[in-house]
């Protein structure tokens, strides 16, 4: 269990991007949905001791990681949002040379480790290629290879399909499913999709702060009865952004659809959206953004 208490952060020119945040986090996926700037990385950054909080407590289990960040590192896997490597060097010997970074020393045990790990993330075939020549799908998977090193207990990894192809994400996040059954994985992401398709545990991050926690399933019930739907034409949109709270809006046939937030029927034609997980994200990000903090759905508590 990673155990985060009222952890801020406000960097030296006085941003402050987070603010009080405390989460239980358990083994398997933890989707943390956010918009850029809402302090996603900052977060996930912390909680791998790069950066340490300006106030507050984070625990991993039996270890302080702001007291003792060194037990963490041992036990951690982490795939940040810019993930730079030597681009001429071949994916073994790469994934080699981290090994030993790891603590890995017996040559026979590297060798094992990272044959094992190119087979996983289906590297295999290109593990002499050079990772100048990899498609962004497969820089990702090599990603998580170099993360999964030392068997860690805790895996991170930040916006990892932005800019894949649909296929490539498939194979990335069908990996993480097959990895995170055992250990602790929180997928830091803005794609909706990601954390709906993975996560059984999911919480929303806007403005440093945890807008909305719990189970998407839940959440998604918690919100029938509050998103509203209509089609319009293109030229009647400044006159709805004005007498309703518009969370989104999709072009179809020529024609807009919009999403509109309202605890009670909004008349007008709207009809009721029985509603996904992109509806909670938007609705909760229109909430934060309004400062309407007494619509915020509370944290829905696991079953």
């Amino acid at each position: 269990m990673l155990e985060l208490e009222h952890v801020t952060h406000v960097y030296a020119n006085g941003t402050r991007a987070l603010d009080d945040v405390t989460l239980s986090i358990p083994k398997g996926m933890f989707g943390l949905l956010g918009p850029n700037g809402a302090g996603k990385s900052t977060l996930m950054r912390t909680v791998a001791t790069l950066q340490a909080p300006t106030s507050g407590s984070i625990r991993f289990g039996d270890i302080d990681i702001l007291a003792t960040p060194d037990r963490l590192r041992e036990r951690l896997g982490y795939l940040p949002q810019d993930f730079g490597v030597y681009p001429r060097v071949s994916a073994y010997d790469m994934l080699d040379h981290m090994a030993v970074l790891k603590g890995v020393a017996s040559a026979q045990e590297r060798k094992q480790t990272v044959e094992t790990l190119l087979n996983q993330t289906n590297l295999w075939n290109v593990r002499k290629k050079a990772i100048a020549g990899f498609s962004g799908g497969m820089r990702q998977r090599f990603g998580i290879a170099q993360a999964l090193i030392g068997n860690p207990e805790l895996i991170i990894v930040d916006e990892p399909t932005a800019g894949l192809d649909p296929e490539e994400r498939n194979r990335f996040l069908n990996l993480l499913a097959e990895i995170g059954e055992n250990v602790v994985i929180i997928l830091s992401t803005h794609i909706v999709e990601d954390v709906a398709d993975l996560c059984p545990r999911m919480a929303v991050l806007a403005a440093g702060r945890i807008q909305l926690e719990g189970a998407p399933q839940d959440l998604i019930q918690a919100s029938r009865g509050t998103v509203w739907a209509k089609t319009i034409a293109r030229e009647d949109m400044a006159h709805y952004s004005q007498t309703q709270k518009v969370i989104s809006t999709r072009l179809f046939a020529g024609r807009t659809i919009i999403h509109v937030l309202s605890d009670t029927d909004p008349g007008d034609g709207f009809a009721p959206v029985v509603g996904g997980l992109e509806d909670v994200y938007f609705s909760t990000l229109s909430r934060s953004r309004s400062g309407d903090a007494a619509l915020v759905h509370p944290t829905v508590a696991a079953a």
